[in-house]
């Protein structure tokens, strides 16, 4: 049996992070269902402060994922990243993070693409004849570029 992945970013602004992540990527985010919502706050199993107005749409205020584009219509997506509120702010290091791969793109031009975009660039490694940038989202999530 093959296993799928979701994987949870703890940030402080979902849909935001959610919408950087997507450009960055070229996924998609997950559309939310706004008639769910509202069906959820009239049953009572939720309230309007619960949820947000993000780019005009009604959404759950507690997180948002994104997709590659061709999975964003599977009821069970094989990959997933989904942005999720804490309240707290990013103190340390990572203990997990995701290299980008660029697919033959140019990773200065990339890095410069990104800071521009509000990452920001950390350092420079390598390893043998490979090397990579090593960077951090918007809210310090470090990723590393290659």
């Amino acid at each position: 049996m093959t296993l799928n992945i979701q994987i949870a970013v703890d940030c402080r602004n979902p849909h935001e992070l959610a919408d950087w992540w997507a450009e960055t990527l070229e996924w998609a985010v997950e559309p939310q269902d706004e008639a769910f919502i509202r069906s959820m706050i009239a049953q009572g199993f939720a309230t309007e402060a619960e949820t947000k107005l993000h780019k005009g749409k009604l959404v759950w205020s507690a997180g948002a994922a994104i997709r590659p584009p061709d999975e964003l219509d599977a009821a069970a997506p094989e990959r997933r990243i989904l942005f999720q509120t804490v309240p707290e702010e990013k103190t340390i290091k990572n203990r997990v993070h995701w290299d980008v791969r660029l697919a033959g793109a140019d990773k200065d031009e990339v890095r410069t693409a990104l800071e521009a975009r509000g990452a920001t660039f950390l350092w420079t490694a390598s390893q043998g004849p490979h090397s990579w940038h090593t960077m951090a989202d918007p809210e310090g999530n470090e990723f590393c570029i290659s």
